[in-house]
């Protein structure tokens, strides 16, 4: 059949990678650069561009890549957890997320449970994992600590109970404002 709209379906890194660019809004990246501290070929990159581009997440409207803050912030809040549900597995080393995150660690109490993370072999905490939006998202959180902070409060709302997700909204709220 000739004529037949394809649906656009957003992938986990394309989510990644926007909410990257959000939080890294003074700098131009190429995208090339991006691949490398993302972890991801250039085509990805590419593709991971034109599926936000298509979602309304990001655009190139003004000639260079710039995300859409508003777009971006009420699908953090009000989709992202549907979209990708988090799939909690074993106990494991990794990195922080959730509560264990930079922005709720002092505000929760981490003494009484094993905080949750993402499974990696060179985190330095231990706990029940959660599966990141994409496996490179541990390798680009070691070297992006902003995104790191946006990635585990989106993890707050994937796996948190109410005092959780309302807190990580307002702390998404300021950094994706």
């Amino acid at each position: 059949m000739t004529g037949q709209l394809k649906q656009v379906v957003l992938k986990p890194q394309d989510f990644v990678l926007a909410l990257k660019l959000a939080v890294n809004e003074e700098r131009d990246f190429l995208l090339s650069t991006l691949g490398q501290e993302l972890g991801m070929v250039v085509s990805a990159v590419h593709g991971c561009i034109i599926r936000c581009e298509q979602a309304r997440l990001l655009s190139r409207a003004a000639g260079s890549i710039r995300p859409i803050k508003p777009a971006l912030l009420e699908f953090s809040l009000h989709g992202a957890r549907y979209a990708f549900p988090a799939a909690q597995g074993t106990l494991t080393r990794g990195i922080g997320t959730s509560i264990a995150g930079p922005s709720l660690r002092g505000h929760f109490d981490q003494s009484k449970a094993l905080p949750p993370v993402w499974p990696d072999p060179i985190g330095d905490e231990y706990g029940p994992s959660i599966a990141p939006l994409h496996h490179l998202v541990p390798q680009a959180a070691r070297t992006d600590t902003r995104l790191l902070d946006v990635l585990t409060l989106v993890d707050a709302l994937r796996i948190g109970a109410a005092r959780e997700r309302e807190m990580a909204s307002a702390f998404l709220e300021e950094r994706l404002a």
